[in-house]
């Protein structure tokens, strides 16, 4: 499985997460630059955090119009796995691939520690590896992470069973202690936490292996099998 690394001017997350996946999981991964327009070479596109275009106008707003988006739209709608992370989550939401927004924590401070979360859908083809209700321990470092949707929206993720983490203690403020969703198909997720920072027990957690290890055991096994229940 070889996986794509999107790079926008002011991502900093990406060699992070090419660490984890290179050095950690030993898969094939690239870092990919925001004016690439085809990723037919690849098998998962994950969206890294970081400020992309300095968060000018808010974050995620500016990144949405790089290139490497509309090839991201592509990959997505063929029904491959794209991930976002942090800022990654933000510039999907801005795009379009996934429902409701992320705007400025509750508390309008830059919160920056390790926070529980509860998986709470283990049916998708980021989750499979966690046991069912499993806890986990994953960083955050965001300054706009309050997820936002109205409640016909908010309706929609319950029922189509979407939101697959959720904050044990909601640090942000974010509408149904959201921390993670997937779209309706199931193939594109988005989520605030860092899980590529917890892949080491240098780190202080592996709780992060868990999504790398579902993507690599759903491909080889075939995706076809994983729905989004």
């Amino acid at each position: 499985m070889k996986f794509a690394i999107p790079v926008f001017p002011g991502s900093n997350c990406d060699y992070d997460l090419l660490n984890a996946l290179r050095d950690c999981l030993h898969t094939p991964a690239d870092l990919v630059p925001a004016t690439t327009t085809d990723l037919s070479g690849y098998d998962a596109v994950i969206l890294p955090g970081g400020f992309s275009y300095g968060d000018y106008l808010r974050s995620g707003a500016i990144a949405r119009f790089a290139p490497v988006m509309t090839a991201v739209k592509e990959f997505a709608n063929a029904g491959k796995p794209v991930m976002g992370i942090c800022n990654g989550f933000q510039i999907l939401t801005e795009a379009g691939l996934l429902p409701g927004a992320l705007q400025a924590n509750e508390s309008s401070k830059f919160i920056c520690q390790v926070s529980p979360l509860h998986v709470s859908n283990t049916q998708t083809r980021f989750t499979t590896a966690y046991a069912r209700h499993q806890d986990i321990k994953l960083p955050i470092a965001h300054g706009e992470g309050n997820y936002y949707c109205d409640a016909a929206t908010l309706a929609e993720l319950k029922a189509h069973n979407q939101i697959v983490f959720e904050y044990v203690d909601n640090p942000n403020g974010s509408v149904a202690n959201i921390a993670g969703i997937v779209n309706r198909r199931g193939n594109v997720l988005g989520m605030m936490p860092h899980p590529e920072r917890a892949v080491e027990t240098i780190l202080g957690s592996v709780d992060g292996l868990g999504i790398f290890d579902s993507l690599l055991m759903n491909h080889v096994q075939g995706d076809a099998h994983v729905e989004n229940r």
